[in-house]
């Protein structure tokens, strides 16, 4: 049985000719032709919730819900051809739109501002003429409002706050709105209905273009896979309108490791573990609802924080919550139980410093946890030899490398002799020939370690689309800050990689699972 393939890629890297300097939504069915063309039944993207204005973090946005707007396909919206399109927009526009398509990295600030001015001007053709008329159209913006009014009332609001006071933090708002008195929202609802209505249309517009890009992905046989970050960041919708459920001041990261001497801080908020369990984790359970409504399967982030969750408190305490293991268990299969319910595929990240009873609880539960090629070795053997792919379980997801690693030729590049001369055995041991352990990198070295991975008895093999091509641009840096992170595009628009020649070479090995 051929094991089911897919591609691992940020939608902020798949731009297309057409799009403003930024993978879009429409730009995945530009992908799915060549992804057809590879033999690949899957993709699986970063997450694509809205991030805080000057953030390009996917990992810290201000909605577990929503979807990021600067992700719209704008050229398509009935709306903006209806004012007259780019041409419409002005010279300074037009012209932004020029530099942030000939950029060769994501440009999120200004291509949030170009996308702004363009959604603000369809929305205002809308409320003119569908809106006022009561069209059909109308009816269809109404029925959203209300079939996503569960998550979508208090991010629209939230939103719509923020221009009020732009650039703080919920907790830097008016002591009634940051601790929400009824009085005060109803009377914010009625001032802000029109910025209300104008996040709702966006999040409308979203809808409809993400359920035909997924359809095309359907009509190619490819699966769409999206992910669940572990938490959202301290001021965003979900925080605002549930701040019984989490400790503001306290930050969640990692404890140190073998990767971090010091841990990592990540800077987002600590959920209250005993107030969710007392809601019948009522949260997750919607997190795991809108997950299934966009997507197919999903990649459950940091796995091991939702058994148990590692924070640093201002005073410099260092704890985990909850703080037994009995407690960590009952708690970490009630998460992944309301994943499992909600329709979707789950697969879960279990990378790094792991407890044995989280990795056996997810295997009793029926969840793969990743095999990372790299990492995957007998430890406790003599010259911690690699494990043979053929070995890893059947469910997992067997990959060469994360968003957060250096792609594998990087990886090659800075590996010691040891760890060379270790995978070079591996490579024999599969009966992928004879390699110079002190060699450089080659493409026929590339393709050696991707027909190793492809032989992975995993029911999910996610290969990092720079691992496919051996190119060593690295999508973030773990513990770093800069524009080095998260702003990485593909060399070639997307629309343009079925007439590539080594887009269409490299679609052909992946067909053939690099059979020579």
């Amino acid at each position: 049985m051929r094991k089911g393939i897919g591609i691992n890629v940020p939608l902020s890297a798949m731009a297309s000719c057409s799009s403003w300097g930024i993978g879009e939504i429409r730009d995945l069915e530009a992908f799915a032709q060549w992804l057809n063309e590879a033999g690949c039944d899957r993709l699986m993207l970063l997450p694509i919730g809205t991030m805080p204005t000057g953030q390009t973090s996917p990992y810290s946005a201000c909605s577990a819900m929503a979807i990021d707007p600067i992700y719209l396909t704008v050229d398509v919206m009935e709306d903006f051809r209806q004012v007259g399109g780019v041409a419409g927009l002005g010279e300074d526009n037009r012209r932004l739109i020029s530099e942030v398509r000939e950029s060769s990295r994501v440009r999120f600030a200004d291509v949030r501002r170009v996308k702004e001015a363009a959604i603000g001007q369809a929305f205002e053709r809308f409320l003119r003429t569908d809106w006022a008329d009561r069209t059909t159209r109308a009816s269809e913006f109404a029925g959203f409002t209300s079939r996503e009014k569960w998550w979508l009332d208090e991010y629209a609001l939230f939103r719509s706050c923020e221009t009020l006071w732009p650039g703080k933090s919920w907790r830097e708002w008016p002591e009634a709105v940051a601790r929400r008195d009824e009085r005060t929202l109803g009377e914010l609802r009625r001032q802000l209905s029109h910025e209300i209505k104008y996040t709702q249309y966006v999040q409308w517009i979203a809808d409809q273009q993400w359920r035909a890009a997924r359809s095309a992905l359907h009509a190619r046989g490819i699966a769409l896979y999206g992910d669940l970050p572990f938490v959202v960041d301290t001021h965003s919708a979900d925080v605002w309108s549930r701040q019984h459920e989490f400790l503001t001041d306290v930050s969640v990261g990692v404890p140190p490791d073998a990767f971090s001497d010091t841990g990592q801080d990540w800077g987002l908020p600590m959920y209250r573990w005993d107030v969710i369990a007392s809601s019948g984790f009522t949260w997750i359970h919607e997190r795991a609802r809108r997950m299934a409504s966009l997507y197919d399967g999903f990649r459950v982030d940091h796995l091991v924080g939702f058994y148990r969750t590692y924070g640093r408190a201002p005073n410099g305490e260092r704890f985990f919550l909850p703080d037994n293991e009995e407690t960590q268990l009952w708690q970490g299969e009630q998460v992944m139980r309301a994943f499992l319910n909600a329709g979707a595929a789950v697969v879960a990240e279990d990378l790094g410093t792991v407890p044995d009873f989280v990795r056996a609880s997810i295997a009793r539960l029926g969840v793969g946890g990743y095999k990372v090629l790299r990492w995957e070795r007998v430890w406790h053997e003599p010259g911690q030899p690699f494990v043979l792919p053929s070995h890893y379980p059947r469910r997992s997801v067997a990959t060469t490398g994360t968003h957060d690693t250096e792609p594998i030729a990087a990886w090659w590049d800075d590996a010691d002799i040891e760890e060379r001369v270790a995978i070079v055995e591996l490579l024999q041991r599969v009966g992928q020939g004879q390699w110079d352990p002190a060699g450089a990198w080659t493409d026929a070295l590339r393709d050696t370690l991707l027909r190793t991975i492809m032989m992975a008895a995993s029911d999910h093999i996610f290969l990092p689309v720079q691992d496919v091509f051996g190119w060593r641009d690295r999508i973030n840096t773990p513990a770093t800050v800069g524009d080095h992170n998260w702003t990485w595009r593909l060399p070639w628009p997307v629309d343009e990689w079925p007439s590539h020649d080594l887009a269409r070479e490299r679609a052909a090995f992946l067909r053939t699972r690099g059979s020579r």
